[in-house]
């Protein structure tokens, strides 16, 4: 169903909740992400199957998430089962959980029957819930995506009315408050083109999934239903009546664990409408007491026994009954909301999330958050609107790209992201945010990583991102001398190999991870020795600058906090230049973010970020007045660039290093140092006409030569353009960079090559293999990936973030060659 705004004027549109208002979301956008409903794909992608079992792959099915930044997040598959569970930090769990349903009965009034069905393309195995009619017909109606929301178009012939389902969480920019909550919010769009009256009614039911987030599984087999219980809530508001089911489980003092805490589902009954419920009923039995009542009038019972688990599941359901007239529209509201204040990490240590700022952290909060939801729907879907509509109204750029923008950031709130205090902390403490590199990878806050995929952070929550930064300089001058075992190099010596946790100066790696004490004891990546990567400090140096920029160039506190650290990073990482020549030397294993890829010697990509570190580096010097420091890093800039250009430059492009085996390989992420001088406007790394050329045969090579520019690009390619099969990363594509090096090739002038490259990305994850919403780190040319749910894909949004403001480019003064510039350093 298409609602456009306008049509039926004359019509009575209700809100439940609000007075008679214009309808709502008034048409799925366009650019939205499509697919109908539980249709099956062929020849989806699989993660490759020299990863063994334990990689995570949960099937093509999955919907887009939902629950704020930090809260917790849940989804439902374009087959409508509630099926992905990330509640708690770090834990991910595929399981099906029946009884959570939606489920519609209709009825035209020229019939003496109505029909309902559960709306979901499956049914469950045995005996459970045997009396629902299950197994909504395939293809009835289409799933459309456009993250933070999501819809469901129902079609099926035996619905009279045009019912569609729109489904969200607050995620809103530079919003810090809503976007933490854990609510989810599910309004029904309901319109009646024929000239009969018809009944419709909504179920929702639910299963009592408190004590359910014990242990690390990825599903649910340590699920404790002992204590739990239901039950029924009502509350008079001005603008009707707010009824639902609460879900609660016995405690045994007020100190909580993180399966404590409270869910609710609700809705709310203005005039018009009326809300029916069963607070309680067995999920493992054949449900009739539920569905019989259900599938003859579209209403529940209303009991409300008590009923105390002893161990078995329990579920509650409520049904939102109304009439429409003919031509008539109504929108309506539901909610699921939960109130798991705590989360626990490994090491024992308990936080209180984010959302508990504004509802308090006794666990007793999910009916105030239901009513935020309730009553402030409108106002989110609109302002989610509002945000994107620049973006996806954009005519100039392709319809494909404006709808993948918005679905990869998904990732902010759903790859196990944290956000919070210490439990006990002073209220004054920032809270921490974090999100993982992906649930294959647990590591919080990957440098290396979320270097391409924090652009989405820095552009909508930048206080959120300059947060992360600092947390990142105040480990830099930390030594933590733990001796802890390097894994690549024990097993291509076969001798046991260690490595120091992380040695001063050294920016780490990560910021932990959930199995122990995250964002207390970092750098837990134990594969590689990430204290000699050649690219993390680099990396660390240009985003801190990067956040000053693109936030308005303004900030010199934030540079003033993190400058001590810059300094310290540059000393450091400038020390592996071990023949003077003004380039840190890669060391001949893989030091740096492709962490398989052997490197020796000065290479194309860690050189340019080192190069554009430099430049950044005496921009900040010279915010902060330190004009000693600037003329340091600008001498060692130009010494370092005219070597670079000498050992690296062939006359098409720059070769991946100077010693290794892969040397004259041609890698597509090559200049990632440009790419962010081009962003932040600090210049020329390398002469224009030199990344013009290499830019070129990236895209010649690593993009067309590689089934034939339909998958992305290729890491690494030989001269001639043979694919390189020796090594896995080398003849990976990944999607983050390729996504990256698309906004490179776009802030460079080169439109249709960019959009080319970064559709590969689009049709291999939203045509071809089914990996919507879990987008992967890495796939090889059979398509099947490594990965998945990965952090680096959010660098999609650096196609639109291709040069600084206006007024950082106009303020800047360039480099002059007085000063010792070489090669056209400066301003552009």
């Amino acid at each position: 169903m298409r609602m456009r705004r306008g049509m039926f004027a004359a019509a009575c549109v209700v809100l439940m909740g609000c007075a008679a208002t214009s309808l709502l979301a008034d048409e799925i956008p366009r650019a939205a992400w499509r697919r109908p409903i539980g249709q099956p794909l062929e020849d989806a992608g699989t993660s490759k199957p020299a990863l063994g079992s334990g990689h995570i792959d949960d099937g093509y099915w999955q919907g887009a998430p939902v629950g704020g930044f930090g809260a917790g997040t849940f989804s439902r598959t374009f087959r409508g089962d509630f099926a992905r569970w990330h509640l708690q930090p770090g834990v991910h769990r595929y399981q099906t959980v029946y009884a959570n349903q939606f489920a519609m009965f209709q009825k035209s009034e020229d019939e003496a029957n109505g029909v309902a069905k559960v709306l979901f393309t499956g049914h469950p195995q045995g005996g459970a819930l045997k009396s629902w009619s299950w197994d909504y017909p395939v293809g009835a109606g289409e799933y459309a995506a456009l993250y933070p929301k999501s819809w469901f178009e129902y079609k099926w012939e035996k619905f009279p009315a045009n019912v569609t389902v729109e489904q969200f969480s607050p995620i809103l920019p530079d919003n810090y408050k809503e976007t933490s909550y854990p609510v989810a919010v599910y309004q029904w769009h309901a319109e009646n083109p024929t000239k009969k009256r018809v009944t419709v009614s909504v179920l929702l039911s639910w299963t009592n999934m408190l004590g359910w987030l014990r242990g690390n599984e990825r599903d649910f087999r340590a699920a404790s239903n002992e204590g739990n219980f239901n039950s029924y809530h009502s509350e008079k508001l001005s603008d009707g009546t707010m009824k639902g089911v609460v879900f609660e489980r016995k405690r045994a003092g007020k100190e909580l664990n993180p399966w404590d805490g409270q869910m609710t589902i609700a809705a709310m009954e203005p005039s018009g409408v009326e809300i029916s419920y069963v607070t309680t009923f067995s999920p493992g039995r054949d449900g009739s007491d539920v569905w019989n009542s259900f599938a003859k009038d579209g209403t529940l019972s209303n009991s409300n026994a008590p009923w105390l688990s002893s161990g078995e599941p329990l579920a509650g359901a409520i049904a939102v009954k109304f009439t429409l007239q003919a031509g008539e529209k109504k929108v309506i509201p539901m909610v699921v909301a939960w109130d798991f204040p705590v989360t626990e990490f490994g090491s024992g240590r308990k936080w209180n999330r984010r959302y508990t700022d504004f509802y308090g952290a006794n666990g007793e909060n999910a009916w105030a958050i239901a009513r935020d939801g309730l009553q402030n729907a409108r106002k989110w879907s609109e302002t989610i609107d509002a945000w994107q509509a620049p973006y996806i109204n954009d005519e100039s750029k392709p319809q494909w790209y404006r709808g993948m923008l918005f679905n990869e950031l998904y990732v902010f709130a759903d790859l196990g992201s944290s956000w919070g205090r210490p439990v006990g902390a002073d209220a004054k403490t920032p809270s921490t945010y974090s999100f993982m590199e992906c649930f294959d990878y647990p590591y919080y806050e990957t440098l290396d990583v979320r270097f391409y995929g924090s652009m989405p952070l820095v552009k909508f929550w930048p206080q959120i991102e300059k947060q992360v930064m600092r947390e990142f300089a105040d480990t830099v001058p930390q030594e933590l001398s733990q001796r802890m075992i390097w894994q690549w190099k024990s097993d291509t010596t076969g001798n046991l190999t260690f490595r120091t946790r992380k040695t001063k100066g050294a920016v780490p790696h990560d910021l932990g991870v959930p199995a122990e004490d995250p964002f207390f004891q970092v750098n837990q990546f134990s594969w590689q020795d990430t204290n000699g990567w050649k690219d993390l400090n680099s990396k660390f140096v240009l985003m801190i600058y990067r956040d000053y920029v693109l936030t308005g160039n303004k900030d010199n506190e934030f540079l003033r906090y993190t400058w001590p650290a810059v300094q310290e990073a540059l000393v450091y990482l400038g020390k592996f230049d071990r023949d003077g020549d003004g380039i840190p030397d890669n060391d001949g294993y893989p030091d740096q973010t492709y962490d398989t890829w052997l490197v020796s010697g000065d290479s194309a990509y860690s050189g340019s970020l080192w190069l554009a570190s430099l430049r950044a580096a005496e921009e900040i010097a010279k915010k902060l007045g330190d004009g000693k420091a600037a003329t340091q890093y600008n001498e060692l800039f130009v010494k370092g660039q005219k070597s670079y250009i000498a050992k690296l430059w062939n006359g098409k492009y720059f070769r991946y290093d100077t010693e290794s085996e892969y040397k004259d390989n041609i890698q597509a992420d090559q200049l990632a140092g440009q790419w962010y001088a081009d962003v932040t406007g600090l210049g020329d790394i390398v002469p224009r006409e030199m990344r013009s050329k290499a830019l070129k045969t990236v895209y010649d090579y690593n993009v067309m030569k590689f089934a034939n520019g339909e998958m992305g690009a290729v890491n690494g390619i030989t001269a001639d353009g043979t694919l390189i099969t020796s090594n896995e990363q080398v003849q990976e594509v990944w999607t983050g960079t390729t996504l990256a090096l698309a906004g490179f090739m776009l802030g460079e002038g080169m439109k249709e090559e960019a959009f080319r490259t970064a559709w590969g990305i689009y049709h291999v994850s939203y045509e071809t293999k089914g990996y919507w919403f879990r987008t992967p780190e890495a796939w090889e040319i059979s398509g099947n990936y490594r990965a998945s749910m990965y952090m680096r894909p959010a660098a999609i949004w650096a196609m639109e973030m291709t040069q600084p403001p206006k007024t950082t480019v106009e303020n800047r003064k360039p480099v002059s060659a007085a000063t010792g510039s070489a090669a056209g350093v400066g301003a552009k």
